[in-house]
């Protein structure tokens, strides 16, 4: 089969390679699916660079966790009626040297939800590690409806789902972006507000968008480099769901003002989630495809021979949308 691999970590343009593999066979549990669709997300283009030193000890890696196609083959105990069924893939390469950047990938078939009809391979690439941190965020600590939830960087790949999910389920969005294109999309996919995060007083035009009401939740983007802020911002009991602190690796956190209010901060990644939270995720996910419920930004739809350009797109960090590549 065809497919993109690294056997040593460094720039894409360095060390990943096309060419042939072996095409994999789907062992017990597992499903074998032609891969249509591979999605190109920050934690792939992180792996590729290093930052899981241990990655390579058993060999070259195919990348990427996320992707979509059609189940060709399945392996002991899974039911022969899943052949030809289109689905989306997560996970793909976690715990496991081989992800979707390749004509084919054999996955645990839990991995490989069903895609509806509606939906296209290029979306289904955009719904693991996006749509499913989207969610836990939002619903890891309960129901939102009723509530005022701040989503910061409400135009990315992870908060434009948040901002959907939230507003969906009852919430008052408020959200952060920092130009009208971006603003558009927050309001376009259900924020109430758009707050503009490079303003002079972040907190002030908050509180002014809440009418001076502290805010229930924050699913935070930038977690140390925005600290400040969404503590201030919090009411007594609130909670901080994150999923990234790139520009502020290691916080330093205001304790005694955290402790007084008693704040909760939920630290999330798709890996860790526990299968009941994916389980929920997928079955929220499947209904609204179903329902055309969510938007999708697609920045950038590659070829396979592009992978590397996918990644130096990724590791820009200015994109608005999914990168994906095309395989079949």
């Amino acid at each position: 089969m065809r497919a993109a691999w690294f056997e040593s970590f460094g720039s894409a343009k360095d060390v990943l390679q096309i060419g042939e593999q072996e095409t994999p066979t789907a062992g017990p549990g597992e499903v074998l699916v032609r891969v249509a669709t591979s999605g190109v997300n920050p934690s792939d283009v992180k792996k590729r660079a290093g930052s899981f030193p241990n990655l390579l000890d058993g060999g070259f890696v195919i990348p990427n966790s996320d992707g979509a196609g059609v189940i060709e083959r399945v392996g002991e105990g899974v039911d022969s009626d899943r052949v030809g069924e289109r689905v989306w893939i997560y996970q793909a390469q976690y715990g496991r040297r081989f992800g979707t950047a390749a004509e084919y990938v054999a996955t645990d078939s839990s991995r490989a939800p069903k895609l509806p009809d509606n939906t296209s391979y290029e979306v289904g690439a955009c719904l693991g590690i996006p749509v499913m941190t989207a969610h836990r965020c939002v619903f890891a600590d309960g129901d939102v409806a009723g509530q005022t939830v701040l989503i910061t960087g409400g135009a990315g790949r992870v908060g434009h789902y948040a901002v959907q999910w939230a507003s969906q389920a009852g919430a008052t969005v408020i959200a952060t972006a920092s130009n009208d294109e971006d603003k558009a999309a927050c309001i376009a996919a259900g924020a109430a507000h758009v707050v503009n995060h490079r303003g002079d007083d972040v907190v002030a035009d908050i509180m002014a968008a809440t009418g001076g009401e502290l805010v229930d939740r924050v699913v935070d983007v930038e977690f140390g480099a925005n600290l400040a802020t969404t503590v201030e911002v919090l009411r007594i009991g609130g909670t901080i769901a994150t999923y990234s602190s790139t520009q502020v690796t290691e916080p330093k956190l205001p304790f005694l003002t955290m402790m007084y209010k008693d704040l909760t901060v939920r630290l999330v990644i798709v890996y860790a989630m526990p299968e009941s939270a994916k389980e929920h995720a997928i079955a929220d996910i499947e209904q609204a495809l179903l329902a055309d419920r969510l938007q999708h930004r697609i920045a950038h739809a590659l070829p396979l021979d592009d992978i590397a350009k996918s990644n130096e797109l990724v590791e820009q960090g200015s994109i608005r949308g999914a990168v994906i590549l095309t395989i079949g």
